[in-house]
């Protein structure tokens, strides 16, 4: 699977990890950075990584700053992406079957690398259930400005 992966330098560490055991599993990872632990400011990098995976170029996306707040904010104001700040593997899972989320949220200092990986795995092994789900994530585009005809809208929210 090709995934979008970026930090900043809160998350350097984790994002690190993360990134050496996903290459590991034989996924492709493209890092947008940072590339050390000198003091960044987040929406440079966690914005590209969204967007990588908002327009198709990645699959899923993973987002790593301190507390994980950070990130998520940014890639959810990126139209096309439903991020989702999983604090374990059943959040993660959950927000795949139900949510259709594409980018996965984390914080180094309330993760530690061993569950982060499970919350990664759980995340990226979890397809999106559809059914009644999906209206829901319709509604969601809406709410982007996607699909918004008056036609689709009355479709959708009836």
């Amino acid at each position: 699977m090709k995934i979008a992966i970026a930090s900043d330098h809160a998350g350097f560490e984790l994002k690190t990890q993360i990134a050496a055991a996903l290459r590991a599993e034989g996924h492709d990872v493209k890092d947008f950075g940072t590339e050390s632990e000198e003091s960044v400011d987040y929406p440079d990098f966690a914005e590209p990584a969204a967007r990588e995976v908002a327009v198709g170029d990645a699959e899923r996306g993973v987002l790593v700053c301190g507390s994980g707040v950070g990130v998520s904010i940014v890639a959810n104001k990126v139209d096309g992406v439903r991020a989702v700040h999983a604090h374990d593997a059943d959040e993660a899972a959950m927000s795949r079957q139900h949510n259709d989320t594409n980018v996965v949220t984390l914080g180094e200092r309330t993760t530690s690398p061993e569950a982060a990986i499970e919350i990664v795995n759980a995340f990226l092994a979890t397809e999106f259930e559809g059914g009644r789900h999906q209206k829901r994530v319709d509604k969601i585009a809406l709410v982007e400005g996607h699909n918004t005809t008056e036609a689709s809208a009355k479709e959708i929210y009836s």
